[in-house]
């Protein structure tokens, strides 16, 4: 049977607590509230925006700064001194010397159609920096979200008004920039406060269920070209030689057209010059020029004999086989 137990009026004391110690103490405690929950700071790279009664009051710089406590002022840090960065169609699991990419399948993103109806498996990077830190926390409801989409509906439309080559060669520069341009003029328009201050491409290529195909598709374009470009050495090696030699041969018979002519023009000014002479005596020029050209004749004769017309018995002076005596 349990035992039940009687307690006397004698057997418990209250202590007696002096009353302006807890008073002290309780105050204290309060100040200690109100002090801590009256001082915030701003680090370097940040701006902290005020909400007083959740609305907005201001914006302050970096430091140490007042607000009333309780919950009537809320500030939110935003970092305005820091540029983000958004991978798009991979992942890096962990940056430095070696920096190793996640091995997750990113397809969704990355595929994208070209303006020639390829498939090019596209990866870029977008670099941001907040520069409304106001406009970035109120006029968009997830920021991040807003950045990404927009990203990737930029890309897509830029991508798909050229083709598969132009995108992985001779556009990529140009691609990147439009991004840049188009991506920003759709933040501005929704007053988000974000500057975009980079868009790379990081790599494009064919998906890897068609790399070989297409791989096997550029080599057998490159061995093309060499044999194109092979041809056309050899057609203008052998046009040029051709060519050439119709223009030495065309220049010796310009150069034998004008001596001819040269000689026929000197000929007749020496024909005019000798008929000039002759008409003002012509006997005395006829006799030089027989006397000339009977010089000129027998000048080539080694063994001759000049008999006048009028000497007679002269024949056995002559010995004419070169035989007998004189």
């Amino acid at each position: 049977m349990a035992q039940g137990f009687e307690f006397k009026p004698g057997d418990f004391q209250v202590p007696n607590l002096p009353i302006k110690r807890i008073i002290t103490l309780v105050a204290v405690i309060l100040v200690i509230v109100v002090l801590t929950s009256s001082f915030y700071t701003v680090n370097a790279n940040e701006n902290g925006v005020v909400l007083r009664f959740g609305k907005y009051l201001t914006t302050t710089e970096p430091g140490l700064h007042f607000k009333m406590p309780y919950g009537i002022d809320r500030v939110y840090p935003v970092e305005v001194a820091y540029q983000f960065k958004e991978e798009f169609g991979f992942r890096t699991a962990s940056a430095g010397v070696r920096t190793r990419y996640s091995s997750n399948n990113f397809e969704e993103v990355s595929w994208m159609l070209t303006g020639d109806l390829n498939i090019a498996e596209v990866k870029w990077i977008v670099q941001y920096k907040i520069v409304d830190p106001v406009a970035y926390l109120f006029n968009v409801r997830n920021p991040l979200e807003t950045i990404r989409d927009v990203s990737e509906a930029t890309t897509r439309l830029i991508v798909g008004d050229r083709s598969f080559h132009e995108a992985l060669q001779s556009e990529r520069r140009s691609i990147a920039d439009k991004v840049r341009i188009h991506m920003q003029l759709i933040l501005d328009r929704y007053k988000s406060g974000i500057s975009v201050q980079l868009v790379q491409l990081q790599d494009v290529h064919p998906p890897t269920p068609v790399a070989d195909s297409f791989n096997e598709v550029n080599r057998a374009k490159q061995d093309q070209e060499t044999a194109v470009n092979e041809a056309h050495q050899a057609y203008n090696k052998e046009i040029y030689r051709v060519q050439g030699d119709a223009q030495r041969m065309l220049n010796e018979a310009q150069g034998y057209a004008i001596e001819r002519v040269n000689n026929a023009k000197g000929d007749v000014a020496l024909f005019d010059a000798v008929l000039k002479e002759y008409s003002k005596a012509p006997q005395i020029t006829r006799d030089r020029m027989y006397l000339e050209t009977m010089n000129k004749v027998l000048s080539k004769i080694e063994n001759k004999v000049v008999v006048d017309a009028k000497l007679e018995n002269i024949l056995p002076l002559l010995n004419l086989d070169g035989k007998g005596g004189k």
